[in-house]
């Protein structure tokens, strides 16, 4: 059977125990809630009030289940989150003096790789918090995008289309984030070469309500793509849903074009190393 990667192999695999016999560095200690940092490599941007607090009723109830995770820092008696932040969050507001937790020894990488590989396997993380999160560890700690997919268990298109978000303007960034416009649209707007044009789009989309599979065509028109007559609803259907699995499958933005006599499929990549990644894809390698 082969080796799980990134996620599968689950927090263990990035941070294992810390060497040494003291029983607060391999087993579950109860640490002061005050003693405790935030995580600063944490790549979620806020919490959810409404989850914070049922979890904390949860904690008030039954306890903090699922010990936390934490690196003893420089100062004695002082911690650093690694992994469990609305845990420790909602043991605040619940009132808890002590929580349950597991001593590590962590580097930087891995403070941030932990909380990633965390929030990814509860799907904490919105697309844009990801993007970020995955740009730290290409920029702060140099690792290639297929590194990066290795450690989070992901497929490296997967990663490099997530980080092309970052190319956004901030305007269209901050509507990502505030959940305006889905990843699909956002993905959909970065073919547009300008930042005018890209903003332009998007009130068109938010005017009109377009989604995903329209913004794509309205980005097509403002490319200079004529616009195609509708065909037979039976091949309109079968070109969309093959369009949709060549999408999924090659992790890029697929374009298909039918004519009287066969037609056109366009494969659209944005750098050399997504291009490598659709030719793996197709080639089988």
């Amino acid at each position: 059977m082969p080796v799980k990667r990134g996620l599968g192999r689950g927090l263990d695999a990035l941070i294992p125990g810390a060497p040494g016999g003291e029983a607060a560095l391999n087993g579950v200690s109860q640490i002061p809630v005050a003693a405790i940092g935030r995580n600063p490599r944490q790549p979620r941007a806020r919490l959810e009030p409404t989850e914070l607090e049922e979890l904390a009723n949860s904690i008030r109830e039954h306890g903090v289940i699922q010990p936390l995770i934490v690196a003893q820092t420089a100062y004695p008696g002082q911690y650093t989150l690694i992994a469990g932040e609305r845990r420790l969050e909602a043991s605040r507001l619940a009132g808890l003096a002590t929580v349950p937790a597991i001593v590590r020894e962590a580097t930087e990488q891995q403070l941030l790789e932990v909380a990633l590989v965390e929030n990814i396997q509860r799907s904490d993380l919105g697309p844009l918090e990801t993007a970020l999160a995955y740009k730290h560890l290409a920029d702060d700690f140099g690792l290639s995008h297929e590194a990066i997919a290795t450690k989070v268990g992901k497929k490296r298109v997967t990663v490099t289309n997530t980080m092309r978000l970052l190319r956004l303007p901030q305007k269209l960034l901050e509507a990502l984030s505030a959940g305006e416009i889905s990843e699909g649209h956002a993905r959909a707007l970065l073919p547009l070469p300008t930042a005018e044009a890209q903003l332009a789009a998007y009130a068109t989309v938010v005017k009109k309500g377009l989604s995903v599979r329209q913004t794509e065509e309205l980005v097509n028109q403002m490319q200079g793509a004529k616009p195609q007559r509708a065909p037979a609803r039976a091949k309109n259907v079968e070109a969309e849903a093959l369009t949709s699995r060549l999408r999924e499958r090659l992790g890029t933005r697929v374009t298909l074009r039918r004519g009287p006599r066969g037609g056109t499929l366009v494969l659209h990549f944005y750098s050399d190393e997504e291009l490598n990644s659709i030719a793996e894809a197709i080639l089988g390698e």
